[in-house]
């Protein structure tokens, strides 16, 4: 399949003119007025919709899937139908911004916890979220000490200052998802008031071009360059005077690398904790999700389903995913956890094959392999089996490609309460795993019911960024949650990261946000008490219309209409 050509590197006098365009130009961009960002951000919406198709069709050239594949969905989802979701999202938080009606975004919305933490409802959002997402929700928790009342005064904060003078910022680009480098960017453009430069990471930098295509009036006016090239130029890049904050999507090594240098130097500079820059470093760093699954009476269609969602967390995009499920903890008394795992590998076995696409892949996979010599191959997939005291490079490291590690933990029979073993699944995934980006938790509704309070003091202790009942993915796709680590990290110990992006709302002190799904397809879920008409979701790896009801749904946000629903909903259940 024919790949797309990658642009030359950024030699250093073109870098050290872009710099030097951005930093004449950021205070203009942070002093611009509201209503010129907003049309310019309708600007990015409308270009992203025209070049859709060939995003997703370099992407999927890029990854080597079929253009009839159903897997093309992940082309679609979290590429352009993210970034035109969020372009729509954070335009209506900056009308309410200039409008001064900033509380109406959460009137209504928001209730606090026992204890006094504040809830907020933010998805779904509008008619087309409840039709097309039913069933799915989305709360941020905020951080201790913000109440309901202050809820307005902690959003958007940039556009509280007067007279800023705006930033230059770096934002390292990532290679896995398509998305993630033009919403980093977005952030820092309106969320932050910076303006920036964008390397593009060489795994995808076949995008710059498209890339530069959407964010044109922004490179026109001085408000955002591009950058190409490998270590050296981020390396170059991180160290040059004119750059005032850095975002990066990578690795702990990354981070490190950037903060203290490599080698033995940077080794001592971070034991000393003696950075090499002086500026602030945000980051999202990935780390090891757990899949927590509460025990209870499954079905043998319950059982199937949650192995083809257990499936997708760990190979949606080949399993190169910062949130894709590395720890399926089960039950060890749970009756059906044999049943559950023979359904795990049965969907294995029926998976197409597919190209590791991602760089150093093999190597990846060849130190599990390693690690744990007992590993069970299923085609391309591995299935690991630790033990809590076997487990400890499955539970430190993130394998980043398509393995997945199954630990069984006392307890969970059906003579005894499920709140009981989730606690200690809990305090298991807060205090052995590495990384607090995103957990996730499978329980029947019947177990959710038989939980009660209980199931949200249990999500309250969890220590992640996002955490997800019976939903993976949509806390990072839906625009409204929060998206980063859990806060508490250091420089010198930064796990998953620190800082935040996404965030439509422009929350300003967001501790984690709480997705939730369904457990069952509609009309199945009927029989089990949910209500919602949701059908499998298109990002499941097993939806044979994922592709086309992406697609669809691509098209709808990029031109609304409510004509184009009836195709859109009738592929949605036919996967």
């Amino acid at each position: 399949m024919e790949h797309t050509p990658i642009p030359p590197d950024t030699d250093r006098a073109t870098l050290d003119a872009a710099l030097a365009d951005l930093d004449a130009h950021k205070t203009e961009w942070a002093r611009l007025p509201l209503a010129s960002k907003r049309e310019m951000l309708r600007g990015v919406h409308q270009r992203v919709g025209e070049v859709a198709e060939r995003w997703a069709t370099a992407v999927s050239r890029a990854k080597e899937l079929p253009l009839d594949s159903p897997l093309r969905s992940e082309a679609w989802l979290p590429g352009p139908w993210g970034v035109m979701m969020y372009c729509d999202a954070l335009g209506r938080t900056l009308a309410h911004v200039e409008a001064g009606t900033l509380h109406e975004l959460v009137e209504g919305k928001a209730r606090q916890r026992p204890g006094g933490q504040t809830v907020v409802r933010v998805y779904p959002d509008t008619r087309y979220d409840q039709i097309l997402s039913s069933g799915f929700t989305v709360d941020v928790w905020m951080e201790p000490g913000v109440t309901p009342e202050m809820l307005p005064d902690t959003m958007a904060t940039f556009y509280r200052e007067e007279d800023p003078e705006g930033a230059v910022g770096l934002v390292l680009g990532a290679g896995n998802i398509a998305s993630i480098a033009p919403l980093d960017v977005l952030y820092k453009l309106y969320a932050e008031g910076s303006v920036c430069i964008l390397k593009m990471n060489p795994v995808n930098s076949y995008l710059g071009p498209l890339f530069e295509e959407v964010f044109a009036e922004f490179v026109e006016a001085g408000y955002l360059r591009f950058a190409y090239g490998g270590v050296d130029v981020g390396v170059y890049l991180t160290r040059h005077d004119a750059i005032d904050e850095i975002h990066v999507t990578g690795s702990e090594a990354t981070h490190d690398a950037i903060v203290y240098g490599t080698g033995p130097d940077g080794a001592a500079r971070k034991e000393r904790d003696e950075p090499e820059i002086d500026i602030p470093v945000t980051s999202e760093l990935g780390g090891v999700s757990p899949i927590l699954v509460v025990p209870g009476d499954w079905s043998e269609p319950d059982l199937d389903f949650q192995a083809e969602h257990v499936a997708t967390m760990r190979t949606f995009n080949g399993g190169f995913n910062c949130i894709s499920g590395q720890v399926l903890v089960l039950p060890e008394d749970w009756p059906q956890r044999e049943a559950f795992l023979e359904a795990i590998r049965e969907v294995f076995r029926e998976l197409p094959e597919r190209t590791a696409y991602y760089p150093g892949s093999e190597e990846r996979m060849a130190a599990v392999d390693a690690a744990y010599p007992e590993t069970e191959h299923i085609g391309i997939h591995r299935l690991v089996d630790v033990t809590l005291e076997t487990g400890e490079y499955a539970f430190q490291t993130e394998f980043f490609g398509d393995a997945l590690a199954v630990l069984t933990l006392p307890g969970g029979g059906d003579d005894q309460d499920p709140a009981d073993w989730l606690r200690r699944a809990v305090d298991f995934a807060n205090h052995r795993l590495r990384g607090t980006l995103s957990a996730n938790i499978l329980a029947h509704p019947r177990t959710l019911r038989q939980l009660g309070d209980r199931l949200e003091d249990e999500l309250a202790r969890l220590r992640y960024g996002s955490v997800n009942v019976n939903v993976w993915g949509t806390g990072f796709m839906l625009p409204q949650a929060s998206w980063g680590a859990y806060p508490g990290h250091t420089r010198d110990d930064i796990q998953s990261g620190m800082g935040i992006v996404h965030n439509a709302l422009l929350f300003s002190r967001p501790q984690k946000s709480v997705s939730t799904g369904p457990f069952a397809p509609f009309p199945r879920s009927l029989l089990l008490g949910e209500t919602h008409a949701a059908p499998r979701p298109p990002w499941f790896v097993t939806n044979e219309t994922g592709a086309v009801t992406a697609q669809r749904w691509t098209d709808l946000v990029a031109n609304p209409s409510p004509l184009k629903l009836p195709g859109l909903l009738s592929s949605a259940l036919r996967g």
